[in-house]
């Protein structure tokens, strides 16, 4: 059997359905497939950032994952036998509109997706294994020419299978998106080395009924010398969930980054016990041990194969970075794609998103290992600062009732640090307009005005899936040529009449600013959105 798609997605977490939901609103045919057969797992991850959530926004998913999410959380800090209250939502972020910790299930984030793909007509295949290339196109540095013939099969069947097996399939593609966790196959594809090391210490998950004077419904933290144990009002089948850290075994149990075997009662309740939360197990619904690794793949892609997600970094589960990082992946990476498959070179476009990521990977990675560290290490330092802290358990009321202090830590989980300055694609005009990022970085939310007096945000004008431009006040529309007739399905174009100026921004689908130029010069946002892939939409 043979399929034709422009984009083959292999992996079907957050990071893949992210990704192919992007690329299809960016006019491109995706296929998905997974290997397993069952679509809801055991969530990993429990938290979405501002960040992704912004992301997401002109995606159309936003409202219903808020809908499923605490962003309001309330946390109980477990100080020996000090218990400090933390108020984590709707922190003051004026640039935002999530000022708050999100606090949901990866399995309610994949669930919508997957529904809002449904919703397009986009398949998802589960129970599809990806086995490999059958060849690649003549021109590997963008795709062209027949792009790769993928070697699909039904899941646990023989690999030894021929060719003439029903069971296998050959899926044609322009484009394949590599987003199949830790133990990737497409990372091998693509050549990259998987340069980290293990942690010596495993993750422990489990879904529990507790007794004691625990405050229903709150986040639960207890800081001890061995580590961390979390507990979160957001168990899958009871009431909580539990997050703890303890020394690895010499030997993995399991693959890295996946859910491994069952984790005896006796060591949950020890677990609990030792965390001096003053609760007792009642009942250990399900369990597993996670063994953790921090790793970054060398290179991101190789001609028309990309990696995104786990299979291209992988990171202990400090600060909730991973699945953040994962759809932030796939954002980047599936408007390119998208844009990408109408045709055309496209050269700077695909090779940023290897600049892009892998860089924002490397200080993402920086970032969780040095809190990892502080949580959960076994080295003796860590050991001591984590049995020095509840010494501090009176100060920190009165540091967390500081909104400021609560909003740069919610602002630095949001990844403020990663911008895309030195990007192929980040054009900065001749001369720059003043008041305006700096092309590769993030646009902030802001009041805002356009044509006709409407009251706006910034960030509810580039709610639409396509590249956006902004005409300040002073620029004649004429310059633009036809004006707001200009506006495509790939680009909107809003005049600005609350930002005086006779300027022009270009910001990309995922939220960076990717030009700005004081003067609305034709030439240069030509090239810009030539740069960015809407080849077809200018006409200059």
């Amino acid at each position: 059997m043979s399929a034709q798609s422009d984009i083959l997605v292999v992996g079907a977490g957050p990071a893949g359905l992210a990704t192919a939901l992007q690329a299809h609103a960016h006019g491109a045919t995706v296929r998905i497939v997974d290997r397993r057969s069952e679509r809801v797992r055991p969530s990993r991850a429990l938290m979405l950032h501002a960040r992704a959530l912004e992301g997401l926004r002109p995606l159309g998913v936003t409202d219903e994952l808020l809908n499923r999410a605490d962003t309001t959380p309330e946390a109980r800090i477990h100080l020996g036998k000090r218990v400090v209250q933390a108020k984590l939502g709707h922190a003051d972020l004026p640039d935002t509109a999530f000022p708050h910790l999100t606090l949901v299930r990866q399995a309610d984030v994949e669930d919508v997706l997957w529904h809002a793909l449904q919703a397009r007509d986009v398949p998802v295949d589960w129970g599809v294994e990806f086995r490999g290339l059958e060849g690649h196109g003549r021109d590997g540095a963008s795709g062209r020419d027949g792009g790769v013939r993928a070697e699909l099969a039904l899941a646990g069947t023989d690999p030894g299978h021929t060719r003439t097996d029903r069971r296998l399939e050959q899926h044609e593609c322009r484009y394949l998106a590599g987003c199949d966790g830790q133990s990737s196959i497409a990372r091998g594809l693509v050549g990259a080395e998987w340069r980290g090391a293990p942690y010596r210490v495993e993750a422990v998950l489990a879904d529990l009924e507790l007794d004691g004077p625990l405050d229903p419904g709150l986040l639960h933290a207890a800081v001890a010398g061995p580590g961390l144990v979390f507990l979160f009002a957001l168990g899958e089948g009871a009431t909580w969930r539990m997050l703890a850290t303890r020394p690895a075994g010499p030997h993995p149990a399991g693959p890295f980054g996946q859910l491994g075997p069952a984790v005896p009662w006796k060591d949950v309740a020890e677990l609990v016990d030792g965390s001096g939360l003053g609760a007792t197990v009642r009942e250990v619904r399900w369990s597993a041990q996670v063994p953790l690794q921090h790793r970054l793949a060398s290179r991101f892609r190789s001609g028309p194969l990309f990696l995104a997600g786990d299979a291209a970094h992988a990171h202990s589960p400090a600060g909730g970075q991973g699945m953040n990082n994962g759809i932030l992946d796939g954002l980047n990476l599936g408007w390119k794609l998208g844009l990408a498959s109408a045709g055309g070179e496209h050269r700077e476009l695909l090779d940023s998103y290897d600049h892009e990521r892998r860089l924002a990977a490397r200080r993402v990675l920086a970032l969780t290992h040095v809190i990892f560290f502080g949580e959960a290490s076994p080295h003796p330092l860590a050991r001591l600062l984590r049995s020095v802290l509840p010494l501090s358990a009176p100060l920190l009321p009165v540091l967390l009732r500081q909104r400021r202090l609560t909003a740069v830590g919610i602002r630095l989980l949001a990844q403020p640090f990663v911008r895309y300055r030195q990007s192929p694609i980040s054009l900065e005009g001749t001369p720059p307009a003043a008041g305006w990022p700096r092309p590769g970085d993030r646009l902030p939310d802001a009041a805002a005005a356009v044509e006709g007096g409407q009251c706006t945000r910034l960030h509810e004008l580039t709610a639409t899936p396509g590249l956006h431009v902004f005409v300040e006040r002073d620029a004649g529309w004429d310059t633009l040529g036809a004006g707001p007739a200009f506006s495509s399905s790939r680009v909107h174009v809003h005049r600005l009449t609350s930002h005086p100026g006779r300027g022009i921004v270009g910001v990309r689908p995922d939220g960076h600013v990717g030009f700005r130029c004081g003067e609305a010069d034709l030439q240069q946002l030509g090239a810009w959105l030539r740069l960015a892939g809407a080849v077809g939409d200018w006409r200059a």
